[in-house]
């Protein structure tokens, strides 16, 4: 297979109160407002090389409405339509704004994913021009504000079955799992189109809504970017929902925190990178440490949650013994497991 995919360009995602969102974006977090079309609002980070990668849309609740990614040629692009048609998926070719021709396709567990070539690329030669000519623009002025889109996370209902998808036909490279201790339960994947640990994720989902989000993520340069941020939203009323730690895979340093809608939001640095072409995944389990590399604290329930709300948390209780339950629920919630 040629390499179809080359990394995630924009998260589209939806809120009942896009003002209140775009405010938060701007003020709190530190992103730049490029566009408003027909009610979205189009931002991006100060070290996105694209025009935007954060898209807030109209909606009636928080979700993800399309995740984006650029192919690695405009001849991957057609493949990877070629090879989504083939596996038996119908999409549509669209225009988006400031990319143009772009493919779009809701996969098999319900979440949309664009695909595209063309892109705008963005570099400021006034006002906010960086002295250093690889920076798009320069440094944002809000204390931890990230440099650039990292990843997303979504929820579905085979953690295996999701991953094995978008490896054979789209070509994602599966990089880790967590199983259960107490079960062979595959519970989250991380997948990857480039050398980054992952920029797609994907955790259990028990619930019978299809095509939810857990989380979308920024990338910081520094971990103590990561701890400034988290100072920040502290002292502005806007708690931190877990960390700041260490995941145990892909070893990042990781923030999480919600949105105005609910939306929960990572702020992650570090980790590492791996070029093996052959990678075999590596199979965790939470009292390795998969989620707090330390093993020293216990995750919330809410980090359960995913977007829109169902009737279900991101995992599932359904048709496993009592004394597993409350492991398949939150498998970290157990203080000393990671």
């Amino acid at each position: 297979m040629i390499k179809l995919l080359s990394h995630l360009s924009y998260v589209a995602i939806t809120t009942p109160d896009v003002e209140a969102s775009v405010d938060f974006y701007v003020n709190k977090v530190g992103l730049t407002v490029v566009d408003r079309i027909d009610g979205a609002v189009y931002l991006r980070c100060w070290g996105d090389y694209y025009a935007y990668s954060v898209v807030v849309v109209p909606g009636t609740e928080a979700s993800l409405q399309t995740m984006a990614w650029r192919t690695s040629s405009a001849e991957a692009l057609d493949e990877a339509a070629k090879r989504i048609e083939a596996a038996g998926v119908d999409g549509e070719w669209v225009e988006v704004p400031q990319i143009g021709r772009a493919y779009r396709f809701t996969g098999p567990y319900g979440h949309s994913m664009t695909l595209h070539w063309d892109v705008t690329r963005h570099h400021d030669t006034t006002g906010a021009a960086s002295i250093y000519p690889d920076r798009p623009s320069r440094r944002s002025t809000v204390a931890g504000a990230p440099r650039q889109l990292d990843h997303v996370t979504v929820a579905a209902s085979d953690v295996d079955g999701f991953a094995k998808w978008y490896n054979d036909v789209l070509g994602f490279r599966i990089m880790a799992r967590t199983v259960l201790d107490e079960a062979p339960i595959s519970v989250f994947s991380v997948l990857t189109t480039n050398e980054k640990s992952h920029d797609l994720g994907v955790v259990l989902d028990g619930s019978s809504r299809a095509g939810r989000v857990n989380h979308y993520a920024f990338w910081s340069d520094t971990r103590e970017e990561v701890l400034i941020a988290a100072d920040v939203l502290m002292e502005q009323g806007y708690p931190i929902e877990y960390g700041p730690s260490i995941h145990g895979i892909g070893e990042q340093v990781f923030l999480y925190y919600r949105e105005p809608s609910g939306l929960r939001i990572e702020l992650n640095t570090g980790g590492y990178r791996n070029y093996v072409p052959d990678w075999e995944p590596n199979t965790w389990k939470p009292s390795l440490g998969s989620n707090n590399f330390y093993r020293n604290g216990a995750m919330p329930m809410s980090m359960t949650e995913s977007f829109p709300p169902a009737d279900g948390p991101s995992a599932t209780e359904e048709g496993v013994p009592d004394e597993i339950k409350h492991a398949l629920l939150n498998p970290y919630a157990e203080q000393g497991r990671g």
